[in-house]
């Protein structure tokens, strides 16, 4: 950026001040200033343009009766053919709407349990207490899926601590709450939220923390319990940021979590818990059907840009938020 200062006489006196005048460098001369910089970038643009936009040449396949010993080349094309039996098959349209269901089921409680314990925690005003809590609930956020599902395969197996307790103390019978259609998607919700909620609830406890103690002097100077603060001073502060946090969270709204579902479902509960993602894996992958696939995982794709787009919009409209 360059500055050019001039002199101007500033109206109704003889002063004169100097005016900043900036200009962007021309792109050739950003380059040769600052090549060194470009040239530590090239291996990560390289890596994504490689593994990141390569790939999508892939996309082809959802317009074809795509073969693999034919080729991207070979195979007959089909146009929409793909696109529409996904709108046919039942499992197809069952594997959308359970997508929805569980999406918009970890959104909801994923919102609302990070803000309820934020509050809480905030109440606390033992400094010991308040940060071991914190960590026993941020701690499940590391652990793979492979892991929590290992353990909850343990605990709400039919020989599990859980179907213990039901049978030896209260002497019912076991529930296979992992091969039950019925309880299938709220066990899923249920362990998402313990695994997750703790990492949510960092940015709700930052905006507390940010929030200008005065405030709840001048509430406490008026009379204010602390369950009216909470209500008239906390919340109000925190509603900016709930409001970009949900906006932001319809670009998820099609993503249900692939790895939970994969390592957890089993073809008892394909009725309940088959989403987007696992039956993408099955048609292609393990079917061959790979035009189909791709069309289907396509098709998701652009749903989700196209929220994602809005939400980004709404968070901009309603909070004030934007990345550029």
């Amino acid at each position: 950026m360059t500055i050019d200062s001039t002199t101007q006489p500033v109206p109704g006196t003889t002063k004169k001040v100097r005016s900043v005048r900036s200009s962007k460098k021309p792109w050739s001369k950003e380059i040769r200033a600052s090549w060194p910089l470009y040239l530590m970038c090239l291996p990560a643009l390289v890596f994504v343009l490689t593994f990141a936009y390569g790939p999508m040449v892939g996309l082809i396949m959802a317009f074809q009766d795509y073969k693999p010993w034919l080729g991207l080349t070979g195979s007959s094309w089909i146009g929409l053919d793909n696109f529409r039996r996904i709108f046919q098959y039942e499992e197809a349209s069952q594997a959308i709407y359970n997508t929805l269901i569980i999406a918009v089921s970890k959104i909801s409680v994923g919102i609302v349990v990070p803000i309820v314990t934020a509050i809480l925690l905030s109440e606390i005003r033992s400094m010991g207490l308040k940060k071991s809590i914190q960590t026993l609930v941020y701690l499940p956020h590391f652990l793979s899926w492979v892991t929590v599902a290992g353990m909850m395969i343990d605990i709400l197996g039919l020989e599990g601590g859980i179907n213990h307790i039901l049978t030896s103390v209260l002497g019912t019978e076991p529930i296979y709450f992992l091969g039950d259609p019925s309880l299938f998607r709220p066990t899923v919700v249920l362990s998402d939220l313990w695994k997750n909620f703790g990492f949510g609830m960092i940015v709700y406890l930052a905006t507390i923390a940010g929030i200008d103690p005065s405030y709840y002097e001048a509430a406490e100077i008026d009379g204010a319990t602390r369950r009216q603060q909470i209500r008239h001073v906390t919340l109000p502060s925190m509603l900016p940021m709930i409001i970009v946090i949900a906006t932001l969270s319809l670009g998820g709204i099609l993503d249900a979590g692939f790895d939970q579902i994969f390592n957890l479902y089993n073809p008892l509960v394909y009725s309940t818990g088959d989403i987007i993602d696992t039956y993408v894996y099955r048609s292609s992958l393990l079917n061959g059907q790979y035009g189909f696939g791709t069309a289907v995982g396509l098709f998701k794709s652009v749903i989700s840009l196209i929220l994602i787009v809005l939400s980004y919009r709404f968070a901009y409209k309603f909070a004030n938020y934007r990345i550029f």
